[in-house]
């Protein structure tokens, strides 16, 4: 298999969908339902605050009611971001030492910018083989 060196940015996901972290749980899981995705990072007043995934979600259904509990009270408020410069063995490498399935890609101010999840990274694998 050739060498790949890219950089993040070039294949990130741009624009991901996201939520305010003041929506109820079940918001959540209905916009991560109706777009198939597992991720959604959580802003508020247009600022990259966190992100919750479907394992959030499901803990939350699973022991409370999911119109009850906000997004800001289930989320990871500090989840790994990059710079879409940052190369994407690097950030891969991140991402299999911590387990992590998702990485958000963040400009120089910190707004959001994209997303890379592990769907991503198997999506480029598969092409390469």
């Amino acid at each position: 298999m050739e060498a790949v060196v890219a950089q993040v940015g070039s294949v990130m996901v741009p624009h991901p969908y996201t939520i305010g972290g003041d929506q109820p749980i079940s918001v959540a899981a209905e916009r991560m339902r109706a777009h198939g995705i597992r991720h959604l990072p959580v802003l508020a007043g247009g600022r990259l605050v966190g992100l919750i995934s479907d394992r959030d979600v499901r803990l939350v259904e699973s022991v409370a009611d999911a119109e009850r509990v906000r997004v800001e009270d289930a989320m990871s408020p500090e989840p790994y971001c990059a710079r879409p410069e940052t190369s994407l063995r690097e950030v891969v490498a991140r991402m299999h030492e911590h387990k992590l399935g998702s990485v958000l890609i963040t400009d120089e101010h910190d707004r959001l910018l994209g997303i890379f999840t592990s769907t991503d990274a198997l999506r480029l694998l598969v092409e390469r083989l």
